[in-house]
């Protein structure tokens, strides 16, 4: 009888208890979720070392290649935009000087026609001066004759 009681109360346990059972179920659950979720977790870090590698392989020597050339097609079209920029201020410089010396060729004219008249007012203002001078002479040369013509009647 007593086994009967205790397979009563066992019956009664199972039937009525129901934690051991899903404390059992609980545990399988959770082993079979950490499986899964570490499955699929080393899974998601395996895709991302291989397009990692992928990457570092394929598409990086490929991106630098094509970077390279693009930087070299870059400098040489700046090379040429510098080239043209230093031609186009160049020929402006030329300009610019070509009218400045216009301009001093144009000052230098007008001087020199001012110092050619300075110079003919100065020649004008001798030619009066020694006009005077030989006059003065004249004048007393005349009267040094006709003192002396006084002097040599006697």
């Amino acid at each position: 009888m007593e086994k009967i009681v205790k397979d009563v109360g066992d019956i009664q346990s199972r039937l009525i208890d129901h934690r051991p059972v899903l404390q059992g179920e609980i545990r399988y659950f959770i082993r079979e979720f950490e499986e899964k979720r570490a499955f699929r977790e080393c899974r998601l870090l395996e895709n991302l070392n291989k397009m990692t590698s992928d990457t570092n392989e394929h598409d990086l020597p490929r991106c630098t290649e094509s970077m390279h050339e693009k930087l070299c097609d870059a400098l040489t079209r700046l090379e040429a935009a510098n080239h043209m920029a230093q031609r186009i201020q160049q020929r402006e410089h030329e300009a610019e000087q070509n009218t400045h010396l216009q301009v001093c060729a144009e000052r230098r004219k007008q001087d020199w026609e001012e110092f050619l008249k300075e110079q003919s007012r100065l020649k004008e203002e001798v030619d009066e001066e020694h006009v005077k001078a030989v006059g003065r002479l004249s004048a007393q040369y005349n009267d040094m004759k006709k003192d002396l013509a006084k002097y040599s009647s006697f």
